[in-house]
């Protein structure tokens, strides 16, 4: 008989485990153009962007300047600096992450994400393997993508003056 207790110990086991994020390595058995160890990286990355693009950590939502960012220009990899997306596709989903509707040809790659009992699609730099964000099915035309992209992943690049 499930008693008041029980279920209480249930809710707490649950929120536990549902806390937890079982860090791994970004897209351990494959190996990319640039190659580090964590200890490199931790040499060039601030721990806030190593969190995100090594252990695939996510950013507080509103909490980039790159929401804001309305100037033309290009997303860069924080890691590489490889060019990602384009300022022309991106959007205000108002889910307080920069999105965007398309990332440039040969930029990222994708895999799927089990983490928290959930199914979703990450979104990785196809150079360093260094994790963006998520994509989804509820972006603009003509792609009807959001890639939800955590603003520690990017650097902006403006274009220059004509």
């Amino acid at each position: 008989m499930m008693t008041r207790r029980f279920l209480l110990l249930a809710g707490v086991v649950f929120s536990a485990l549902s806390e937890m994020r079982f860090a791994r390595p970004v897209l351990a058995a494959e190996h990319f153009e640039i190659d580090k160890t964590p200890a490199e990286w931790r040499k060039i990355l601030a721990e806030p962007r190593y969190a995100v693009l090594r252990e695939e950590d996510t950013e507080r939502p509103f909490s980039s300047p790159l929401n804001n960012e309305k100037r033309k220009g290009i997303f860069h990899c924080a890691g590489c600096d490889l060019a990602a997306y384009s300022s022309e596709t991106k959007f205000d989903s108002g889910t307080g992450w920069p999105s965007f509707w398309q990332s440039l040809t040969d930029a990222v790659r994708f895999r799927e994400d089990t983490t928290f009992g959930m199914r979703r699609t990450e979104v990785h730099c196809r150079r360093c393997g260094g994790h963006f964000g998520h994509v989804f099915d509820d972006g603009p035309a003509p792609t009807h993508k959001r890639h939800c992209i955590n603003g520690l992943a990017l650097m902006f690049a403006p274009d220059k003056p004509a």
